[in-house]
């Protein structure tokens, strides 16, 4: 792909926002794959967008807070709650680049519900909680039902800020974090919701413990068995969503 294609600034978002959330303490883990291993998880009209050759996985943990609708006060009980997914990299036919999420655990079951009611994400319940102690912040989840689907995440932010300057024209950190919206297949065709938010102050971050079951319940088995091609880790944004679009065929 063309480095140029991703800009680290939000195009316009096009639509009138119909919901504003806050991402704190968001921690990016993330392994290049061949592209043929996340191709059968694209909706139909997309295929894994690919830089250098590969695609990735990540599995990004963080808390959502201060969510709100159509410029409305935020709504803590509805919205205040950790967050675990596992996405992959998506391009559809008019050339918008996405995410695509295998999964993504949530510990409020009234905004799971909702969330794949309204746009088909898979979302799960989930007990989760968030630490933050002597520099390094834990993430830890186990999905209700189905208890190998559970993780631990344990990663110390940097503090050099030459290093984690640099990453403004990091390539990668770029491809990784600057994506706009998100595919989806629901109720029989493939939408993008786009979403908008200041540029990611990204700082690099070390892996201390990763425990992780997401990724395989996800289909990606082994993965977790390596070490991350990249981690990264972010202190917060505020983002807003459209409404979603709908995704064209490819002919």
């Amino acid at each position: 792909m063309a480095l140029h294609a991703l800009s680290r600034q939000a195009p316009a978002l096009g639509a009138t926002a119909l919901l504003r959330q806050r991402w704190s303490e968001v921690t990016f883990l993330h392994w290049r794959v061949d592209p043929s291993v996340v191709e059968p998880f694209m909706p139909e009209g997309c295929s894994p967008d690919v830089l250098d050759g590969s695609s990735w996985v990540g599995l990004i943990g963080f808390q959502m807070s201060e969510s709100s609708f159509f410029g409305g006060p935020a709504i803590p009980w509805l919205g205040d709650f950790p967050e675990v997914n596992v996405r992959l990299y998506s391009i559809d036919g008019q050339g918008r680049r996405g995410v695509v999420f295998r999964s993504l655990e949530a510990s409020h079951l009234i905004p799971v519900l909702i969330a794949r009611a309204t746009f088909g994400l898979r979302y799960q319940w989930a007990s989760m909680e968030i630490r933050q102690d002597d520099g390094e912040v834990e993430y830890t989840t186990r999905r209700h039902g189905r208890r190998e689907a559970a993780s631990t995440i344990r990663v110390r932010p940097g503090a050099d800020a030459a290093a984690n300057g640099a990453l403004e024209q990091d390539p990668v950190a770029g491809f990784l974090t600057a994506r706009w919206g998100f595919h989806q297949r629901h109720l029989g065709r493939t939408i993008y919701c786009r979403n908008s938010h200041e540029p990611w102050p990204l700082q690099h971050a070390e892996l201390i413990h990763l425990e992780d079951g997401l990724l395989a319940a996800a289909g990606f088995n082994g993965l977790a068995g390596r070490v991350p091609d990249s981690v990264l880790y972010a202190p917060a944004v505020t983002t807003v969503f459209a409404a979603p679009q709908r995704v064209h065929r490819r002919v």
